[in-house]
């Protein structure tokens, strides 16, 4: 286990370094200035001409990557061309928003989803099946900027059951900052009021977000249920009288959890990547959001860091997958 761990550490740092190549390398030829967007469009020829030096800018590009790589491996990302600050500081002040959104929507996905799919499995080809069949193509069909449009029109707006975009209403004042997630710093500072605000702003943003990622679990259970379902234990097991709970929980599904396993590794790395509609829509201050903000701008150092991030998170959450392999599945070996 130790020998494959580290190996696929070895190969994380591979596609990290992969990464860094190729966004490094497309920024280098996509039309925009870096000097004229940090200086603006009045800036003169002397002070583009000087800006360009002092950032290295003036040197071959295999020079820049370079220096690009030296910096990065001291922890360096650079500086944000929209912001003046550094990248990282930014990452550390978008990055939670973001994981805690992530994690509710993964959460609701899980509870929705794949009770939702066992449920299809056991009532194949009947009406529960159907429904939830229809209501997995449904959601899975609906663009995501129309249901956040119509959750916040219908559920505040009219009715006026949940608050509207952001993270806290605006007479309330965010809690001391330990993990940059809201909820969680208010529960440390023991600040009830604020908790509770945070958990309501949660909830549209989470249903948005995890509406088609549990559409997409409802449908890989029902499949990998009944593929399972189907097989000579499943019968025997029936025939000696276990439990329809215990075959279900203990064999059925146990099972059929390596497929589950693989959709959710990748939808919780694309959460975590940013959803950018979700949290523009909803003001949300997370990595999406803050990625678009800088596409927009040619903030080519900002969207560089966003892309590592990214590629680093996804990395590491397949090899995590790979790992519960194992756990969900003890005939898997890693040795």
């Amino acid at each position: 286990m130790w020998i494959y761990l580290l190996k696929r550490l070895g190969f994380v740092v591979f596609v990290v370094w992969g990464v860094t190549l190729a966004t490094f390398f497309i920024a280098q030829v996509v039309p925009g200035d870096p000097a004229v967007v940090a200086l603006g469009d009045n800036a003169k020829e002397e002070q583009i001409l000087a800006w360009r030096e002092l950032h290295g800018l003036n040197k071959p590009v295999i020079v820049q990557y370079g220096i690009y790589l030296k910096n990065l491996l001291s922890g360096d990302l650079g500086t944000s061309l929209r912001t003046g600050r550094s990248i990282v500081a930014d990452l550390k002040d978008f990055f939670p928003g973001t994981l805690e959104l992530s994690m509710v929507a993964v959460l609701f996905s899980v509870l929705f989803g794949i009770p939702a799919g066992i449920f299809a499995a056991l009532f194949k080809n009947r009406w529960p099946d159907l429904l939830v069949r229809l209501l997995a193509l449904i959601g899975g069909a609906t663009p995501i900027y129309w249901l956040a449009i119509l959750l916040l029109e219908l559920l505040n707006n009219r009715l006026g059951w949940l608050p509207g975009p952001g993270r806290l209403d605006a007479y309330l004042i965010n809690p001391p900052n330990i993990t940059g997630m809201v909820g969680i710093d208010a529960l440390l500072a023991r600040d009830s009021e604020v908790f509770w605000d945070s958990v309501k702003h949660l909830i549209l943003p989470a249903i948005v977000l995890g509406a088609f990622n549990a559409a997409l679990l409802a449908r890989m259970t029902r499949s990998a249920l009944l593929e399972v379902l189907n097989q000579d234990y499943i019968r025997t097991a029936k025939a000696k009288g276990v439990r329809s709970s215990a075959l279900i929980l203990r064999h059925a599904l146990r099972n059929a959890a390596i497929p589950i396993l693989t959709v959710m590794g990748g939808l919780l790395g694309g959460l975590l990547s940013g959803a950018v509609l979700t949290e523009t829509i909803f003001s949300w201050p997370g990595i999406g959001r803050y990625a678009t903000q800088a596409a927009t701008s040619l903030d080519f150092p900002a969207i560089m860091g966003v892309t590592l991030l990214a590629g680093l998170l996804t990395s590491l959450i397949n090899l995590g997958v790979d790992l519960l392999y194992a756990v969900a599945d003890p005939r898997i070996s890693y040795g």
